[in-house]
Order: structure tokens, then C-alpha cells, then sequence
């Protein structure tokens, strides 16, 4: 096979420039700490590998529940990546080079009974040397878009083989799978759809929540543009209802004196949370870091920053976690089809020139607001899909028993996306 010879070739001209990372790559490292075999133990390891931290972080769930039953040892492309696994208190490195002679070193050296990839990763000697050694492989979150589908088309010869050895693949939507099926992915591997993405906001339980919640309105990580006309639809919208409050949580900290001058340029005084204030004031500038999902609970309604001026927009996500009603400007291109399912759903609406009208309108309505939220919600959990039906499915193909001294890794989520 052309691509095989190729990459022992390189293997061998790569082996005696080897060190530092490249000696980590290519597994002509000395094994230490918790790396050694004999430490982690062979009978139940599996080798679970993210590209970078943005993989390992989305699957942090996941990891958890894996390693409630299993020790683990983690790969990843970047030294981020395998610094966040490390952090987590997982044996962790990078990733073995595509080459027989890497594959083979890392094998030996720590005997996984079962490989669970995240996302998209595919390599055709891994995939080989995996069920050459009789280790059953599992992908989890696989996305195959319509343009990659027609580039590996044109290389049956090489994706096909990788599929078939596939014991069970979760896909993140419908379009993947039958990409991913059309391109050789036997059906029966199929298993239950994961956004892995969505399991961090999937796993938040809203805490409890002020009263005054239902009109108080959120302008979440707001950029540069965006406080100026969030201001006026709030100013116009409290000429309708009493009592309406409002959060303003810039995406950067910096900006806060910039958004207290144009709160002042409009007669308001908001208090600020880095001097101590908190949502119980009518006008808050949370201008602190950290504390998204206190000002989610606090908010009915939640205005996502990065969407009324061409960034792109925020992930809905957080705030239908929190089971806020969402409204968005017109620039969502980083979550075009997400929001197109939530507006399906009548979890969100679009901010257009009457926005004061709108806020007015969910404020003064608040079992309306709740149930844009709760139908968010809804979408956001069917989404993120259940975890644990394919954590089984991975380990009773493994046969592993559960171990007693696993690492305590419950679900993390950032707070500004």
C-alpha cells in the first residue's frame, strides 16, 4: 500500500533526529511516572484521543464517565491538549506520528484493550495497527460535511477500509452519519448521535432564581457596538413596563468604563459587580469574569453578544441551559443552523429595528419568555443526546470492570463562549 510504505519510510528518517516532542511522537521516549505500564496497569486502559483542548474539553462528560470504570491514557496533537488531560490528573502525551514503527511502539507499550477518538480523526495506519493488535476502535462526535464526503470519495481505496474496522460510531447529526455510511461506515456501527459540544451546557442545573427574573434582560459577552443600541431598545421598552432591569456582560472587561459612559450619556447609573453589586441592582455592569451562568439565572430574557454587529454571534447554548428566551441580531454565521433549529422550535428570535417593542413585549409576558426558554431547553438536551447508553456500549465491548482509583473529573463548561 503507497501510503503505508510512505509513512515506514519516514519513520525511519524521522528516528534519528528524535527528541523532545518528535522522540514523544514517534515513542522513542523513556516511559516515567504515571506513564509506566506497569503503573497505569494493561487490563483495563483505553486510549482516548482529542486533537486539541477544544475536543477534550467538549468530551469532558464523557472522559468522566470512562474513567469511572477505566484508567485511561490520553493523546492529544497539541501540548495544550495534553497539558489540560495532564491537569485532570490523566497520564497523557501526544499523539503517536501515523507510522508503522510509532503505532507499534505505542501499542506495546501500553496495551489498550479499547481506542475512543473524538471528533474527526482519521489515520489509516492507526486504524490498521488497531485491529491488527485486536482493539476494537470507537469514534464519538464524528462530523463528515458534504465537501470532506466528496474529497475522501476520491479515496475509496484508503477511507473505506478505516470505516469497516469501525466498532461503533456516534455521529453528530443525521447528514454525518449518512455521509459517513455512503462512504463505506457499516450501518449496524452506528450508535445513538452526540454533539459533544453540547454536553458541557446539557449538564448545567440552573440554580435558584431571583424573583425579579422575569424582566430583567441580559446582553451576554457584548462586543464593541453592541451596548449603544442594547441601551436604547432597553430605555424604550422600560417606558412600557415597569420594573424592567438590565445586565450588561461585555465579552471584555476592558470595555466596562467605555459601556459606563455610554449608560451615563443616557441618565442611567449602573452598578458595576467588580465594586461589589449584584443583580438585585436595576442597571448592572457585570464586569467581572466567571460568573455567566449566575447572570443566565438572573435573566428571563437573554440578548446574545457578538450577533448585532458582524462577529459572527455567540453560542445560544449557555443561555438555553438556563432556559432564558433568546434574541440575536442579524450576523450568526458561527451558529447559522443552530439558530435556525431554535427558531423552529420558537426558542429564539431576531432583534430587528422595533427591539425595543420585542423586549417590551417578552417582559411584559413572562409565561411567553418561559416558554421560548423551556423550548430551548428542550432542543438543547435532545441535541446534546444521552451519554450514557454509549458509555455502556463502549465498555461492555470492552468487558472492562470498574477500577476504584479513577480520577475525579466531573463535567466542566466555560462561562464566555
Amino acid at each position: 500500500m503507497p501510503y503505508r510504505s510512505a509513512s515506514w519510510l519516514a519513520g525511519a528518517a524521522l528516528a534519528p533526529f528524535a527528541s523532545g516532542p518528535l522522540a514523544e511522537r514517534l515513542v522513542l521516549d523513556e516511559p516515567g511516572g504515571a506513564e509506566n505500564p506497569q503503573a497505569t496497569g494493561h487490563n483495563g486502559t483505553i486510549w482516548l484521543h482529542g486533537a486539541s483542548v477544544g475536543e477534550l474539553s467538549s468530551a469532558r462528560p464523557v472522559i468522566g464517565m470512562l474513567s469511572a470504570h477505566s484508567r485511561l491514557i490520553v493523546t492529544a496533537n497539541t501540548t495544550t491538549g495534553r497539558g489540560v488531560a495532564r491537569d485532570w490528573g490523566f497520564p497523557a502525551r501526544l499523539a503517536p506520528l501515523d507510522t508503522p514503527q510509532s503505532l507499534r511502539r505505542f501499542l506495546d507499550r501500553f496495551r489498550p484493550r479499547l481506542a475512543v477518538t473524538l471528533e474527526n480523526e482519521m489515520w489509516p495506519n492507526r486504524s490498521a495497527a488497531l485491529e491488527a493488535a485486536g482493539i476494537q476502535h470507537f469514534v464519538i462526535g464524528a462530523r463528515m460535511s458534504e465537501r470532506s464526503a466528496r474529497r475522501w470519495a476520491r479515496l475509496p481505496w484508503l477511507i473505506r477500509p478505516m470505516l469497516r474496522r469501525i466498532e461503533g460510531l456516534s455521529a453528530q447529526d443525521i447528514g454525518s452519519e449518512e455521509r459517513l455510511v455512503d462512504l463505506g461506515l457499516p450501518a449496524e456501527a452506528l450508535m445513538p448521535r452526540m454533539q459533544l459540544k453540547l454536553l458541557g451546557p446539557a449538564g448545567t442545573r440552573p440554580q435558584e432564581r431571583p424573583p425579579t427574573r422575569d424582566r430583567t434582560i441580559l446582553a451576554a459577552s457584548t462586543h464593541e457596538g453592541e451596548d449603544g443600541p442594547v441601551l436604547d431598545a432597553f430605555m424604550q421598552a422600560r417606558r412600557q413596563v415597569a420594573g424592567l432591569r438590565l445586565i450588561i456582560a461585555p465579552r471584555h472587561t476592558v470595555r466596562a468604563d467605555d459601556i459606563a459612559a455610554l449608560m451615563a450619556q443616557r441618565g442611567l447609573h449602573p452598578a458595576r459587580r467588580s465594586q461589589g453589586a449584584d443583580e438585585t441592582e436595576p442597571v448592572l455592569l457585570a464586569d467581572t469574569m466567571g460568573e455567566m451562568d449566575r447572570w443566565y439565572d438572573a435573566a428571563a430574557i437573554c440578548i446574545t453578544g457578538g450577533s448585532l454587529v458582524a462577529k459572527g454571534g455567540h453560542t445560544p447554548w449557555e443561555p438555553a441551559a438556563h432556559e432564558c428566551a433568546i434574541l440575536h441580531g442579524p450576523h450568526v454565521t458561527n451558529f447559522s443552523e443552530d439558530y435556525a433549529l431554535l427558531h423552529a422550535v420558537d426558542g429564539a428570535e431576531t432583534l430587528s429595528k422595533h427591539a425595543g417593542a420585542t423586549l417590551a413585549k417578552l417582559a411584559a409576558s413572562p409565561e411567553l419568555a418561559a416558554r421560548m426558554g423551556q423550548n430551548a431547553r428542550r432542543l438543547l438536551l435532545s441535541r446534546a443526546g444521552d451519554v450514557t447508553p454509549l458509555v455502556e456500549r463502549i465498555l461492555g465491548a470492552a468487558d472492562i470492570a470498574e477500577t476504584q482509583d479513577h480520577a475525579d473529573i466531573t463535567g466542566m463548561k466555560g462561562n464566555r463562549t
